[in-house]
């Protein structure tokens, strides 16, 4: 059970309703909202701000591509027994 209280998309009303739906279009085939974003779905103005930093960060080519990244992400996932 988390500690921490979100908004589960079904829910979801209002802005938290809006940003979910964006999540969803910018995340096609999405079946849910990851736990770990919903725990901003109470202030809908930072989770636009997380997800805008995270796909800046995490999913933007720099020095490492996105592929890379995303090697890098499951493979530490793995090791810390992480479903993210």
């Amino acid at each position: 059970m988390a500690r921490i209280r979100w908004i589960p998309e079904t829910e979801a009303s209002g802005e938290s309703a809006q940003v979910y739906a964006d999540w969803f279009q910018n995340n096609p085939g999405r079946p849910r909202v990851p736990d770990i974003l919903k725990c901003f779905s109470l202030r809908p103005d930072f989770f636009q701000d997380v997800v805008g930093f995270s796909n800046r960060v995490h999913f933007s080519d720099g020095h490492l591509t996105r592929r890379l990244k995303e090697m890098i992400a499951t493979y530490v996932s793995g090791l810390n027994h992480c479903p993210y």
